[in-house]
């Protein structure tokens, strides 16, 4: 490496450093006017309007008002230890019960060093929730996930998965898998992507690159995808050649005062997300750094026909 590459590199940390405060600012900026705007409506006596961040939003009731209404949910548990620095597993799964989560994906379910075991009680999650695991390869013989990665799901058939790894400076996996719901196929892909914009840029292609060699059916990225950003400076501009990420994403890192979008959600087609929140409960601010996103996704009529059309029969169940 030559030193001009060197130079290169050490730089891109800080230049993530600077692009972090200044989108600190600006975030802070906004909620101020945000909070001085609630103010005055209170005050005038408007009505008051739940935010999109609470969990008692829209998003159950559309659920249930949408046929073929499935709630996906993504949670980085920051390997059970909350805010205040204790490990609490138990913890974790009261908010998970708290998502009421058709697919659910987890990103740090594993220690990181050592053994690398799995931090989370399966079966209890099961019990409390309905949520049961994809059956993966661990990174570890005692782990849960791969690369932190763990998909669970309630319903469906699950008809393919794939574990891939991801390039960057740090070792980062995906979890991909098609499952097969009575709507119709979905296809879920779980990240966490890493620190380095450049690194999140690779994995971003590499998700690219993989989508190329299969079948299109409605797709959803989701996890903690380490931008903040959604201007021409975002690392993950390059999905959007295939994915649309819903508008209206909120802050979930810190969560104690989220500031900045970590947890992102990209689908396609366009419209099949109908709905983005962010799970903010006073449980859910000390259970973990980072605040739960939840998603309605519904499956479109023309896509459930035209890929229904290439695959008429019901995938059997994986073994």
């Amino acid at each position: 490496m030559s030193a001009s590459d060197r130079k290169k590199t050490a730089s891109a940390p800080l230049a993530d450093l600077r692009a972090l405060r200044g989108n600190l600012g600006e975030t802070l900026r906004r909620r101020r006017a945000e909070n001085k705007a609630g103010s005055r409506a209170k005050t005038t006596g408007a009505a008051a309007t739940a935010p999109l961040s609470r969990p008692e939003s829209e998003l159950a009731e559309s659920r249930q008002q949408a046929s073929g209404g499935i709630i996906l949910a993504s949670y980085n548990i920051h390997k059970c230890v909350g805010t205040d620095k204790i490990f609490d597993p138990q913890r974790i799964i009261s908010v998970i019960a708290g998502l009421r989560a058709d697919i659910l994906a987890l990103q740090e379910v594993d220690k990181r060093f050592g053994a690398r075991h799995g931090l989370l009680d399966m079966a209890e999650l099961e019990r409390e929730t309905g949520l049961r695991p994809v059956p993966i390869r661990p990174i570890a013989p005692q782990g849960q996930g791969w690369h932190g990665n763990a998909l669970f799901f309630r319903a469906g058939n699950i008809c393919s998965i794939e574990q891939i790894a991801l390039p960057g400076v740090e070792p980062r996996g995906a979890l991909i898998v098609d499952f097969y719901f009575k709507a119709g196929p979905l296809r879920i892909i779980a990240a966490h992507f890493g620190l380095l914009r450049r690194s999140r840029a690779l994995q971003a292609e590499a998700i690219l690159a993989f989508l190329k060699t299969r079948q299109t059916m409605p797709t959803v990225l989701l996890g903690d995808l380490n931008e903040w950003r959604s201007s021409k400076n975002s690392s993950l501009n390059g999905l959007h050649a295939y994915f649309v990420e819903k508008a209206n994403a909120a802050p979930s890192f810190p969560s104690r005062f989220p500031l900045l979008t970590l947890d992102r959600v990209f689908a396609a087609p366009p419209d099949l997300v109908r709905s983005l929140a962010v799970y903010d409960t006073p449980l859910a601010r000390r259970a973990s750094d980072h605040l739960p996103i939840q998603a309605l996704i519904h499956l479109p009529p023309a896509a459930e026909q035209t890929i229904q059309a290439e695959t008429p029969a019901e995938p059997p169940p994986l073994p």
